[in-house]
């Protein structure tokens, strides 16, 4: 008998994720500047609410995440029948592309924008349609250009990844307002913390029914370890979300720390002070070196060097010195790095092994 087992068309044009690097060979304690993680890790709060839950492993979690939500929606100003929680914001971009893409339909993303859009519209059979941007900034009117009739969803993260540009409201605004009226617009919100006074996008959320906000827990709440994202959109749209959606798909423990980090408002102030302070720092310390980047809205830089082979070379450099930062040729960057906004102790490290390089 033929064996003749294949998997549904678009999985294998998927390229496995690659996470940030976490050691180097040969090297002990190196300091990991790679995956854009708060380097003061999660609050006081959030570890107390993870060690509790420890007493709790043997019960099911929340299906609902009802204790959550609710924080969340009193947090930010929301409808908490209108959040919905996943496995990190990772989730809930799968959820979007398994519930309204498809084979025939098509998932716009910029040219510079995080590396699971493709991924997650490649698993549900869709195509992934890559727009350019302008100068590493989103560029609205080409993805308005971009769309067709077979447009589904069109990802936007802002401020984005790995850029750290973002657009302001009323180019967001237009982009919703533009778009094809099957479309839905999702804004990643992912470092959307890091901008004082920003709201991710909810209030054009609540004033539209195509737009879609997606969150995270692993970026200024230092919970990437647990796992925990959430979404709010349009009731339509989370009522079908929740219909895919795992009934246990987060734990006891992730449920816990999410909490109590949502609620601590004032460590997220004082991580977002911190970073603005050392990333103000490092963009300066590295721009006097000769090694421009965009002004970043999110808690890493972007090192822009001459060429791909001096990238390379200085990211080699940095290895052998104990700095781990991340190499974003996969995202049509191969000139650059991208650093993450480390401790005040990180940030003199790194931006004093780049002065060596560029000296030796």
């Amino acid at each position: 008998m033929t064996i003749m087992i294949e998997p549904q068309p678009g999985i294998l044009d998927i390229a496995l994720y690659q996470g940030g690097a976490s050691h180097v060979a040969g090297v002990d304690n190196a300091l990991k500047l790679s995956s854009n993680e708060n380097p003061f890790g999660p609050s006081e709060a959030a570890l107390e609410a993870y060690r509790r839950a420890g007493q709790q492993l043997h019960r099911y979690p929340s299906s609902d995440h009802s204790g959550l939500r609710t924080a969340i929606a009193e947090v930010h100003g929301l409808d908490a029948d209108r959040v919905i929680c996943g496995a990190g914001s990772d989730e809930i971009i799968a959820f979007l592309c398994q519930a309204y893409a498809g084979p025939g339909t098509e998932v716009l993303h910029t040219e510079h924008g995080f590396a699971m859009y493709r991924i997650s519209a490649l698993a549900a059979g869709a195509t992934p349609v890559e727009v350019p941007e302008r100068e590493r900034v989103t560029d609205v009117d080409a993805l308005l250009e971009a769309c067709t009739e077979s447009t589904r969803l069109v990802f936007l993260a802002n401020p984005n990844n790995p850029t750290g540009t973002m657009i302001g409201p009323a180019e967001i605004a237009r982009l919703a307002d533009g778009l094809p009226a099957q479309a839905i617009l999702v804004l990643d919100g992912a470092y959307a913390e890091y901008v004082d006074g920003y709201d991710g996008g909810a209030a054009l959320v609540d004033a539209r029914q195509n737009v879609v906000m997606t969150r995270t827990f692993s970026k200024i709440y230092g919970l990437g370890g647990l796992r925990v994202g959430w979404g709010y959109g349009p009731a339509s749209i989370i009522d079908v979300l929740n219909r895919v959606r795992g009934p246990f798909n987060l734990s006891n423990a992730g449920i816990a720390a999410a909490e109590a980090a949502v609620r601590d408002t004032a460590y997220v102030t004082h991580c977002r002070t911190e970073n603005s302070r050392q990333r103000g720092w490092l963009a300066e310390a590295l721009a006097e070196i000769g090694v421009p980047s965009d002004v970043s809205c999110a808690n890493f830089v972007l090192a822009r060097f001459a060429s791909p082979k001096e990238a390379a070379a200085c990211n080699d450099y940095l290895a052998a010195q104990g700095l781990i930062v991340r190499m974003v040729a996969g995202y049509n960057l191969p000139n650059c790095l991208r650093i993450t906004v480390g401790d005040e102790s990180g940030c003199r490290r790194v931006a004093h092994a780049i002065r060596t390089f560029k000296e030796g």
